[in-house]
Parts: structure tokens; sequence; C-alpha cells
């Protein structure tokens, strides 16, 4: 049945439907919210398909369409390669290979008119303890990397460093989270068999791509970080 809006719309040549231009799904895959939890239980989407963004990381938001820090920590569909192209997005034919079980955000998002993705952004979303087990070891790691290498003390020192005449101790500082924040990630990958995709989920990216992402250039010689500034 077509609208009388839609009619209207047709009849002036504006169209209402999507072009499937592929915009929205190469600007970054949807964060989850708790309704869509449905979809991974029902193993449309899986650990290796998500990514997790801890609270302080720098995301685009659809809301001003720029990138800033996220509020809380949330969980999204992954990126390709060194991309945010969604995972599940095939550039070649302009199509989703989850169209029917897309997640929330991605079916209400109309380009033409953004109301109602906006007004669910930041509302009712998922952490990681939302798609674990309460009773799942790994959780002891993920408590202790987050009080190890918290981003919100890595955001600090940065831009402390901006700052600071003598440098030296704050790039120390820094080498020392990143080493823990691998070593902790490392301990996961052996104990549980992780893969990078599933370790992007239960760590979220690795710290030194943040400080890759500010500017701060890292070298590893004869298996030891330091950065250059």
């Amino acid at each position: 049945m077509i609208t009388r809006d839609k009619k209207e719309a047709s009849l002036s040549g504006i169209s209402t439907g999507c072009n499937r231009c592929g915009t929205c799904c190469m600007k970054g895959g949807p964060t989850l919210h708790k309704e869509d939890r449905k979809l991974f239980i029902a193993g449309h989407i899986g650990y290796q398909h998500l990514i997790t963004l801890r609270k302080g990381e720098p995301a685009y938001t659809p809301i001003t369409e720029k990138i800033e820090p996220v509020k809380e920590e949330i969980v999204r569909i992954a990126g390709k390669d060194k991309t945010w192209e969604c995972l599940f997005y095939n550039k070649k034919n302009a199509s989703c290979s989850i169209y029917l079980q897309r997640p929330l955000e991605c079916r209400l998002l109309e380009c033409r008119d953004t109301s109602k993705l906006i007004s669910v952004i930041g509302k009712n979303t998922i952490a990681r303890a939302d798609l674990i087990a309460s009773k799942d070891p790994i959780l002891k790691i993920i408590k202790e990397h987050e009080k190890e290498c918290p981003v919100r003390k890595v955001n600090d020192l940065i831009s402390k460093l901006s700052k600071a005449k003598d440098k030296s101790k704050i790039l120390g500082k820094l080498t020392f989270l990143i080493q823990k924040d691998m070593e902790l990630r490392g301990q996961a990958v052996s104990e549980f068999g992780l893969s990078l995709q599933t370790e992007l989920f239960y760590f979220g990216r690795p710290l030194f791509k943040l400080l890759i992402a500010a500017g701060i250039p890292i070298n590893e010689i004869n298996g030891e970080i330091q950065l250059n500034v």
C-alpha cells in the first residue's frame, strides 16, 4: 500500500526508498542494543563479528558526524581490515549479508530522515557483560585488563605529553601500559585460544592503535616497544 506522503513524493520526483549507495554501511557497523541480543543468541551474529569500544575510545558518532570519545562501553559490528566499513556489507553488489536479521540501528536508519535512529543512540546499548556468561573465566582477565589498562589513563597521558617539556617519564608510562595490554591479551589468547577477531570483542582495540591514532609513532625493536615523539 502506498501512503499519501509516498505517493506525493513519487509524483514530485523525490525518492523515498534506499538507493543502496552504501554510505551508511561504509561509515561503520551499528552499535548493538539490548534488543539485538536475540540476534546473538540465534547465531546470526557471533563474537568474531564484534568489536568492543571501551569508555573513552574515539569513534564515529552519527549525531555529530564526528570522531568523538564514546561515553560508555559499547559493542559494535566490526569493520573490514583497517576500515570501519561494516563487516556484513558487500560493496560489490551493495548488499547486506544479514539483511533479514540486521540490528536495530540498521532497521531504523533512513538517510533522508535520521530522527528514528537518533532517538535510540546511546540508549539500552549492549556491553560485553551482556554477551558473556557470568561464570566465564575470561571475565577475570577482562576485569584485570580494565583495571590495569584503562583508556582514561592513556588519554590523560597523551594530553599531558603534548604539554610536557620532559616527555621521557610520560613516554615510559605509556610504554608500560602498552606492554601490559599486550601481556594480558597474550595470556587470554594462550588460555582460551582466542582468534584476532574474538580478541577485539573481549578486549577492544590494542592500546598501541590508540596511540598511533593520536599521532604517536610506535616501533618494536628486538621485542621491545619504543615510542617516538
